[in-house]
């Protein structure tokens, strides 16, 4: 049953191809108005967006030496956010709701900080497996658990964001399958709550979505 319940969220179509992964793509719809003479209000709103996100993203990478890295993680934020809302409508296929887009947005980013931070800041990353202040004796032992969150994190990065995004799906499709078998009044209730489920996800698909861009940007403030 609950492979069932689960597979109605995978990308099926027909002639055996996956064309709904192409809705990942449908975020560059959004791109042309940037370049328009007059900014729009959604050109103005984005900006003042990409500004408070770059002056954040620069407080916590904290090595001004590195010209445009906040870039790579704004372009994260807007890639993951625009997806994220584009599966709230209907008939559009949700990709961050899947480890397979997650877990290759979060592995290549974490393997990328670690072959850095090893190759150039060996002794940095050697010290950073010893928190400050631990006792001699509990040293051994700390090294393992930072080592154990360290190569947990991309697994964790990428199971966040594709939890939250089919959990809340997954409710208003519970919900809305019951709609056929209530009377009028519940069924008014059952779209009220739907409505406010609908806010709801559209809050998380921002937060999410601020939540993996700014832990892709401690992470990479680690190796620094």
């Amino acid at each position: 049953m609950m492979t069932n319940l689960f597979s109605s969220f995978d990308p099926s179509t027909s002639f055996n191809l996956s064309l709904n992964w192409l809705s990942t793509f449908l975020g560059i719809l959004f791109i042309p108005p940037m370049y328009w003479l007059i900014p729009s209000r959604y050109n103005y709103i984005w900006i003042k967006i990409i500004l408070t996100l770059h002056q954040e993203f620069k407080i916590l990478i904290g090595n001004n030496k590195i010209k445009g890295s906040t870039l790579m993680f704004i372009s994260l934020f807007t890639m993951i956010v625009f997806n994220n809302f584009l599966g709230l409508f209907p008939y559009i296929f949700t990709s961050t709701s899947h480890l397979i887009l997650t877990l290759s947005l979060a592995l290549p980013l974490w393997l990328s900080f670690m072959l850095y931070g090893w190759i150039n800041n060996t002794m940095h990353m050697f010290a950073h497996l010893v928190p400050q202040g631990t006792p001699p004796a509990l040293m051994g032992f700390m090294v393992i658990i930072e080592t154990i969150s360290n190569l947990i994190r991309p697994g964790t990065l990428a199971v966040r964001l594709a939890a939250n995004m089919i959990a809340g799906h997954l409710l208003m499709t519970l919900l809305g399958n019951t709609g056929s078998n209530l009377s009028f009044l519940m069924l008014s209730i059952l779209l009220i709550t739907q409505i406010l489920l609908l806010i709801l996800e559209s809050a998380v698909a921002i937060i999410q979505s601020y939540v993996f861009a700014v832990l892709s940007t401690l992470y990479s403030s680690e190796i620094n």
